[in-house]
């Protein structure tokens, strides 16, 4: 018989899970037993500084207290019903919700792939009984080098090789055109377009943001070509850019935003499909469904969630701390960052090839107790909680100074 986790370090734990885990992620060498706040400690009482956040789903720290209390509140009460029965805290989160977004109807999901797979299928729906698409031709236009999920359909529109390779055939139906592109999509929209389905900032490709006007840019287009604007807010929304939602900085409301991430409060998988009530409408019972999506426990913990964001706090650290980010990344450039691109706590950080890959980097941070990851080639992310001080930001940033130059 194994001995118990207690008992086991790092190392045993790691090597514990290679015949039994499927080999889909390579995580880096630390294995967390306990966090707080900005903070994770590993088996062995090691502390490491969080810088990932969970790509954004720890947006609020680890285990915030009225995430915490509304769970532990909810699981005395009751935790799933399936759709097949109302529960008292569903209404409550789908209002809160809609209000937050100032859209209408909230369809209710679990994780970030299903609420871009939900867009899809009402997408279409809405093009064939809204727009007049013939059947089976509805077609929906996408960027290159996005990232929305990993299932056969999300995948079938991806320009990642090693996320597509060894999984066709791929599902029909999309046109990919380069990002903030204006031109290209203008001419890949036509009559059969039901949506264009963009990330206002590009998170796996490295926190690439667009240019000024590109998604006003997008929102006037799909307006006057008469398809809809699907934004792709899974990561970069709810506070992360400074903002609740990356589309205010040009001030522009799609007329769907998918979330997901943070909308659990790093306690459950919570996402959702919020739009306007022309497009969710097309939607009729046993069309589609999800018999954990809008549970109680979920609704619950996704209720407080809008609390917090309702305060502006969180919008207003991460814009004033990215400051604090955008002035420490620069202090680095010419010192082993080649280039970076930051919007709030968010940050894609080119380093000098000749240092390091990505991977390399992130490993020596870790070392130094700082929790970050590595996206392609040299370029890691930088998400930290954004309940972190300008004290442990930087703090972070002298540590990233230090590998670079050692």
């Amino acid at each position: 018989m194994s001995a118990p986790a207690r008992t086991r370090t790092s190392d045993d734990l790691i090597r514990a899970e290679e015949p039994v885990l499927a080999h889909n992620y390579h995580p880096l060498p630390v294995v967390v037993a306990r966090a707080e706040g900005t903070w994770v400690e590993d088996v062995q009482g090691r502390r490491y500084l969080d810088m990932l956040a969970g790509y954004s789903a720890l947006n609020f720290g680890h285990r915030h207290p009225a995430l915490i209390e509304a769970a532990h509140r909810q699981l005395d009460q009751l935790t799933l019903t399936s759709r097949a029965f109302h529960n008292d805290r569903l209404a409550e989160f789908a209002e809160r919700l809609a209000e937050l977004t100032g859209l209408d109807m909230v369809l209710p999901m679990n994780t970030g792939a299903e609420a871009v797979e939900s867009a899809v299928k009402v997408a279409r729906k809405w093009a064939y009984d809204v727009k007049g698409v013939p059947a089976d031709r509805a077609t929906i236009v996408v960027a290159a080098d996005n990232f929305h999920g990993r299932t056969t359909t999300i995948v079938s529109f991806s320009t990642d090789e090693t996320a597509r390779t060894g999984f066709g055939p791929f599902t029909p139906g999309f046109r990919i055109v380069p990002y903030d592109d204006l031109a290209a999509l203008e001419a890949a929209v036509d009559d059969t377009t039901a949506a264009v389905l963009i990330e206002p900032i590009q998170g796996e490709a490295g926190v690439i943001i667009p240019r000024d006007g590109y998604l006003a840019g997008v929102r006037e287009l799909t307006r006057r070509k008469g398809c809809l604007f699907i934004a792709d807010e899974i990561q970069s929304g709810l506070g992360r850019t400074g903002r609740t939602f990356a589309v205010e900085h040009e001030d522009v409301v799609p007329d769907v935003l998918l979330l997901g991430k943070a909308l659990g409060g790093g306690i459950v998988p919570v996402s959702a499909v919020v739009a306007r009530r022309e497009v969710l409408g097309v939607l009729h019972p046993g069309e589609h469904g999800s018999t954990f999506g809008g549970n109680p426990l979920a609704a619950a913990v996704g209720t407080a969630v809008t609390e917090l964001l309702r305060t502006g706090e969180f919008q207003r650290r991460a814009a004033e701390l990215g400051g604090v980010l955008r002035d420490g990344l620069t202090e680095l450039a010419g010192k082993g960052v080649v280039g970076f691109r930051s919007r709030g706590l968010w940050a894609g950080v080119d380093i000098d090839p000749a240092i390091g890959t990505g991977r390399e980097i992130s490993e020596r941070l870790m070392r130094e107790g700082i929790l970050v990851k590595d996206t392609h080639g040299s370029t890691i992310r930088l998400a930290p909680p954004l309940t972190i001080t300008a004290e442990e930001l930087r703090s972070a940033l002298a540590a990233l100074e230090k590998v670079l130059g050692s």
